[in-house]
C-alpha cells in the first residue's frame, strides 16, 4: 500500500495522531488552522469511503447566509492542493463527494439552519469553523446529531471572549481526551509574505487590535486605546510574563482614586516591587462605588498587609471622601498601613516640566487644555525669551 505524506503545520500534527473524538485549534490570523482543517476534512472523507463508511460530513459556521460564506472554498482548494485528493472527488460548483458517492460534504449555517443538521443522516464529521460565536444552545443541539461510531467534531476559532460558549466547552474545560492547541502566524511555515506585510502594518497603525488579530489573544484593549501600542511593544519584547515579589522587598501599593458613590469613579491598585531597575507588579485591583474597608480587606487577601506593604496616593488622598467624610491617607493608616501622599505639582506642571526639557526648534502641543492655556502661552514665551 502505497505511503501518502500530509503536510501539516508542525502544531497540528499531534491534534490529527491518534483517537480523538474532538480535535480543534484555536488562534489569530495566518496560522493555517481553516486551510488544515479543510484538507484534514477531506482525507477524513476519503478514509470513511474506502471502509465502506457512507454518510456526511457537515461543515458549519454560526453565520452562512449562502455558500459564498461557508467553508465550501476552503474545501476545494484544500483539495486541490493535492492531487491524490483531486482523484478522490467530485468537485462541482456547488457540492463536493468522493467518486464513489459515499462521502457527500453539507455546509450549514448553525445558527438559522440548526435544524437542518438534525435531518442529516450517518454525520461522519461535524467540523465548525469561526467557532467563537456558536451558543451554548447551538452546542446542545449540534453535538448530539454526531452519534456515529467513529464519528469526530473538529472546532477551530479566533479567541474573542473568555465567556464565549466556544472558549468554555473546548478550552477552559475540554471534553476528555479532546486534542486541541493554539496556532498562530509564528506556527505556519507557509506563512505568506504578503500577509506579513499587512500583519506589520496592523502593528505598527492598529496595536489596539493587532493582538488579538494574529497573536490569538482576547479583544481586551478598547480600539483607540492610548497605551495600546506601548503594550503591545511590552509584550512583543518579553516584558509581560510572570514575574516573582522578592519576599525580603517592601512592597508598594499604587493607588488611583475613585469615590464611594454608585456612580463614582472607580478606584485601583497597582501592587508593585523596585528590583535593581526593574519595577515589577502583580495583580490588579478595581472596584465601583465600594467602601475603603472592602479595598483594604482585598489588601489582606492577596497578603498586602501592613507589615509588608505601603500605600502611595496622589495629592487628593489627603481629601475626605464626600460620603463617608473620611480621607484615603487616613484610612490607610488607621488600618496599619504606611502612606505617602504625592504633593500636588501645580496646575499645567506636566506642560512646564515638558517645554523645560524640550530641545527642538519646534514644540508641538496637543489636546484640549482650558484654563491650562495661559500655562502653554506662559511656556512658549519663556522659550521665545532664552532664545533671543
Amino acid at each position: 500500500m502505497a505511503t501518502l505524506q500530509i503536510k501539516l503545520p508542525p502544531k497540528l500534527i499531534p491534534v490529527f495522531t491518534g483517537e480523538a473524538m474532538y480535535r480543534g485549534a484555536h488562534g489569530g490570523r495566518g496560522s493555517g488552522k481553516t486551510r488544515s482543517f479543510a484538507k484534514m476534512a477531506a482525507v477524513f472523507g476519503v478514509r470513511c469511503a474506502e471502509a465502506n463508511l457512507p454518510g456526511v460530513i457537515v461543515c458549519g459556521r454560526e453565520f452562512m447566509n449562502s455558500l459564498d460564506e461557508s467553508s465550501l472554498a476552503e474545501v476545494k482548494a484544500a483539495i486541490l492542493e493535492e492531487p491524490w485528493l483531486t482523484s478522490k472527488y467530485d468537485v462541482g460548483e456547488k457540492f463536493i463527494r468522493t467518486k464513489d458517492g459515499r462521502i457527500s460534504f453539507a455546509f450549514v449555517g448553525l445558527r438559522h439552519n440548526l435544524d437542518s443538521i438534525k435531518s442529516k443522516s450517518r454525520i461522519r464529521l461535524l467540523w465548525v469553523d469561526e467557532a467563537e460565536p456558536v451558543s451554548e444552545s447551538a452546542w446542545m443541539k449540534a453535538i448530539p446529531t454526531v452519534r456515529e461510531d467513529g464519528a469526530e467534531i473538529w472546532v477551530t476559532w479566533n479567541p474573542e471572549r473568555k465567556k464565549s460558549a466556544t472558549h468554555k466547552r473546548f478550552r477552559l474545560s475540554p471534553p476528555e481526551g479532546a486534542k486541541i492547541v493554539e496556532i498562530n502566524w509564528k506556527d505556519n511555515p507557509k506563512f505568506p509574505k504578503t500577509l506579513n506585510k499587512t500583519r506589520l502594518e496592523d502593528l505598527q497603525k492598529r496595536p489596539d487590535q493587532y493582538p488579538h488579530v494574529w497573536d490569538g489573544d482576547f479583544v481586551t484593549v478598547i480600539e483607540g486605546a492610548y497605551f495600546a501600542k506601548s503594550l503591545v511593544l511590552a509584550k512583543s519584547e518579553g516584558r509581560i510574563s510572570k514575574v516573582a515579589f522578592d519576599p525580603l522587598l517592601r512592597v508598594r501599593v499604587f493607588c488611583d482614586l475613585g469615590g464611594t458613590g454608585a456612580k463614582a469613579d472607580a478606584f485601583s491598585m497597582w501592587p508593585a516591587q523596585f528590583v535593581g531597575k526593574e519595577i515589577r507588579t502583580r495583580d490588579y485591583y478595581e472596584a465601583q462605588g465600594q467602601p475603603l474597608a472592602t479595598h483594604i480587606q482585598y489588601l489582606h487577601s492577596k497578603g498586602y498587609k501592613p507589615e509588608r506593604a505601603d500605600i502611595v496616593l496622589p495629592h487628593d488622598g489627603e481629601t475626605n471622601d464626600r460620603v463617608i467624610d473620611v480621607s484615603f491617607e487616613s484610612a490607610f493608616r488607621a488600618a496599619g498601613y504606611d502612606v505617602t501622599v504625592i504633593p500636588n505639582q501645580g496646575k499645567g506642571a506636566a506642560l512646564r516640566d515638558g517645554f523645560k526639557k524640550a530641545t527642538g526648534d519646534v514644540v508641538l502641543v496637543k489636546g484640549s487644555f482650558g484654563s491650562r492655556m495661559s500655562v502653554v502661552i506662559e511656556a512658549l514665551r519663556g522659550r521665545a525669551a532664552a532664545a533671543a
